[in-house]
């Protein structure tokens, strides 16, 4: 409860405030991004077997309140175009090979996002049809929770993603500001 009581005070903020920190989270991930790989930051995306409410919280990111493309932040269509993949749903056994072939097609470094309670284990424990937390399967860098997350949480955790994976990258000893 206390989630949808957060949600409707900033739903109930002024316009400007609201805002405001959705453009300064935006383009501090650019400034990072540009930084880091030395031009705009492609993201895959990929539902193992979600109900959709991450999926659709992810195509805000391109509606013009967000306007994800305007600070050079795209969707990727293919995954050896993707500096990161951000990942959906609970990893059913039935995507185990479409998930391990977008990651393999990856270019180095590779960053990987968990969307959502669903890829943390928390809708969905392991069973026989899921894995229940994504890190069996593939190195996740960074989790962002909520069912779904707002857009806003996914770029502060995209911005999160990007000062990890820094550290992993050989000649980026300076710490991303």
């Amino acid at each position: 409860m206390i989630e949808n009581e957060e949600v409707d005070r900033r739903r109930d903020a002024p316009p400007a405030l609201r805002s405001s920190s959705v453009a300064e989270t935006a383009a501090e991930l650019h400034r990072r991004s540009v930084r880091l790989f030395g031009r705009s930051l492609h993201i895959r995306t990929i539902d193992t077997g979600s109900c959709g409410a991450c999926e659709s919280e992810l195509r805000l990111l391109s509606s013009p309140r967000y306007d994800f493309h305007r600070l050079g932040l795209f969707f990727a269509p293919a995954p050896r175009h993707a500096d990161c993949l951000m990942v959906t749903g609970p990893g059913t056994l039935a995507m185990d090979h479409a998930l391990m072939t977008t990651y393999e097609a990856m270019p180095d470094p590779k960053i990987v996002v968990a969307v959502g309670a669903c890829p943390m284990g928390g809708v969905f424990g392991r069973d026989q049809y899921t894995h229940g937390d994504l890190s069996t399967q593939l190195p996740v860098d960074v989790y962002i929770p909520g069912c779904p997350p707002s857009p806003l949480a996914l770029l502060q955790g995209l911005l999160l993603a990007l000062d990890r994976s820094q550290a992993r990258m050989p000649g980026r000893t300076e710490p991303a500001r």
